[in-house]
C-alpha cells in the first residue's frame, strides 16, 4: 500500500477511532458528544535512530515517510538489526464487532439508559450523583516495510454511577460501574442497583476507624486486580531494568518469590478494555506467565527491550493514540484461579479485613492501595463495616505473605480512567483476579 524504501525498517499505524462521551450531574444533561478521530503514526529507523510523525490527513502518509527517510542514513545491513530482526511479519484481518459496532446504537438510546438508570438510584443520603456513559470503536491497520498488513477492530462501552452520601459530619463517595463490548449489556437490575445503595448506607451509617497494625487481608477481585497491576504488572515492563542493575538484579527469572498458589498472567486476547490482539508494533497477542507458581517466569517487551535483554516478544508495545510512539505497557493482568473458597479464605482469620472495593493504588518497589468499602473479619465471619485510609507493603514481601487464592475469578474491563505512563495516559487495559488473601498487611 505504501512505498517503502530498501536499506530502512519502516512501519505505518493508522487508526479510525469513533467515540462518546455523556455526562449527567443530578438527572441534569452536562455533556452529550460523538467524535470521529483518523490518525495516522509512521516512523523510520535507521539502525541508530528512529525517525517519526503523525498526522490526520491520511492523504499525506507517503510524503511524509519519504520527508522521513530523507533524515536517515540507509543501511544494508539493516534486516540483521536486533530489533528489526524481533518484528514479526502478521498478515490479518480481524473484524470481531462489526455486527454489535456501538456505532449503530442512536445517541438518544444512550442518553436514555444513565437517565433511567440514574433515576432509579434512590437515597436520603445521597446529596449528589453524576453519571457517565463512554464508549469507542476503533479500526486499526498496520502496515510494515518487512510486509506486516494487519487490520483490526477494538470495541468498549460502559457505565459509571458516581454518588456522595452524607450522614452527620461523615461522608463518602462510591462509583457502581460496568464496562462490556456489547451496549446491551449495560443494565442494571433493580436487584442490582438495591444491594448498591445498601451497602454504601451500611458503611456511611456504621463505619468504625480501623485500628492500625499488621493484619491477615482477603482482597476482593477488583482489589486484587489493582494490586496485581500495580504493584506488579508495572514492574514487570522491561523498559525499566534497561540500564538499572538492581532492577535487573531483583527480577531474576527463575527466582521464587511467592508459594506455589500463586500464578500472574498478561494477555491481550481476551474481550475487554485490555484486547489487544496486536500491539502497536504488529506483535500478536501472546500469554505471557509473569509469575507461575511462585516463580518468576517472564516480563513485557517491545521489539527494542525484548532485543536487549535477549527474550521473546510479547505483544505489550502499546501507545494510546497515533500521537505517540509505542511503549512497554499491559494489556490484561491477572491472578489465576486457585482452588479456596471465599469461606475457607476468610475462615482462619481470627482478626482480620476483608477489603471489598478500591479508590485508586499505586507503587513498584513498595505499593499502597486505597480501600473505598471494606469489613471486619472476626472469628471467619464478615463483621462491621471499617474505615481504611491505606494498605501498603513491599512488592515481594507481599507476594510472599499471599497464602490463599479464591476459585472465583473475574476478568474487568473499565470505560473511566485507565493507566498512565511517563505522558501517555489513559491507556486502555483490563485487570482482575479471583479474592486472595495475605497473611500479613500494614494497614492504616
Amino acid at each position: 500500500m505504501y512505498k517503502f524504501r530498501k536499506d530502512f525498517y519502516a512501519d505505518v499505524r493508522i487508526e479510525d477511532r469513533f467515540s462518546t462521551h455523556i455526562k449527567l450531574q443530578n438527572g441534569d444533561l452536562h455533556e452529550a458528544k460523538e467524535t470521529n478521530e483518523k490518525k495516522a503514526f509512521i516512523r523510520v529507523f535507521d539502525g541508530n535512530m528512529w525517525y517519526y510523525t503523525s498526522t490526520d490527513n491520511l492523504s499525506t502518509i507517503q510524503s511524509l515517510l519519504d520527508e522521513l527517510y530523507s533524515y536517515a542514513t540507509p543501511d544494508k545491513d539493516i534486516s540483521k538489526n536486533p530489533i528489526v530482526a524481533k518484528y514479526q511479519v502478521n498478515r490479518d484481518k480481524l473484524l470481531v464487532f462489526t455486527r454489535k459496532c456501538i456505532k449503530k446504537v442512536p445517541l438518544a438510546d444512550k442518553i436514555a439508559l444513565i437517565q433511567e438508570t440514574s433515576e432509579r438510584m434512590q437515597s436520603e443520603l445521597c446529596n449528589f450523583k453524576s453519571a457517565q456513559y463512554i464508549d469507542r470503536y476503533s479500526v486499526y491497520n498496520f502496515y510494515s516495510s518487512k510486509g506486516a498488513n494487519i487490520t483490526y477492530d477494538f470495541q468498549t462501552c460502559g457505565v459509571a454511577y458516581s454518588l456522595a452520601f452524607a450522614h452527620g459530619e461523615e461522608k463518602m463517595r462510591e462509583q457502581l460501574s460496568k464496562s462490556r463490548t456489547s451496549f446491551a449489556d449495560l443494565t442494571y437490575t433493580d436487584a442490582e442497583i438495591t444491594e448498591f445503595i445498601n451497602r454504601c448506607e451500611d458503611f456511611i451509617q456504621n463505619a468504625k476507624p480501623v485500628k492500625a497494625g499488621s493484619y491477615p487481608v482477603v482482597l476482593a477481585p477488583i482489589v486484587t486486580g489493582v494490586f496485581a497491576h500495580e504493584s506488579f504488572g508495572h514492574k514487570s515492563e522491561a523498559d525499566f531494568m534497561l540500564g538499572d542493575e538492581t532492577m535487573a538484579k531483583e527480577w531474576t527469572i527463575g527466582k521464587r518469590v511467592a508459594s506455589n498458589i500463586l500464578t500472574i498472567r498478561e494477555t491481550g486476547v481476551y474481550e475487554g478494555s485490555g484486547y489487544v490482539p496486536y500491539d502497536d508494533e504488529g506483535t500478536k497477542a501472546s500469554s505471557t506467565y509473569l509469575i507461575k507458581k511462585g516463580v518468576l517466569t517472564g516480563r513485557l517487551h517491545s521489539a527494542t527491550t525484548a532485543a536487549a535483554l535477549d527474550e521473546e516478544l510479547t505483544g505489550n508495545a502499546r501507545a494510546i493514540n497515533c500521537d505517540y510512539e509505542p511503549i512497554v505497557r499491559m494489556t490484561t493482568t491477572f491472578v489465576q484461579n486457585g482452588k479456596s473458597t471465599f469461606d475457607q479464605l476468610i475462615g482462619s482469620i481470627k482478626q482480620g479485613y476483608y477489603i471489598y472495593s478500591v479508590k485508586h493504588g499505586s507503587g513498584m518497589s513498595t505499593f499502597t492501595v486505597a480501600p473505598g468499602i471494606a469489613y471486619e473479619i472476626v472469628n471467619g465471619k464478615i463483621g462491621q463495616p471499617v474505615k481504611i485510609a491505606v494498605l501498603t507493603g513491599n512488592v515481594f514481601e507481599t507476594l510472599g505473605l499471599i497464602d490463599g487464592v479464591g476459585n472465583d475469578g473475574q476478568i474487568l474491563s473499565f470505560v473511566t480512567g485507565g493507566c498512565g505512563k511517563m505522558e501517555q495516559f489513559p491507556l486502555n487495559v483490563g485487570m482482575g483476579g479471583p479474592h486472595i488473601r495475605i497473611s500479613k498487611m500494614n494497614v492504616q
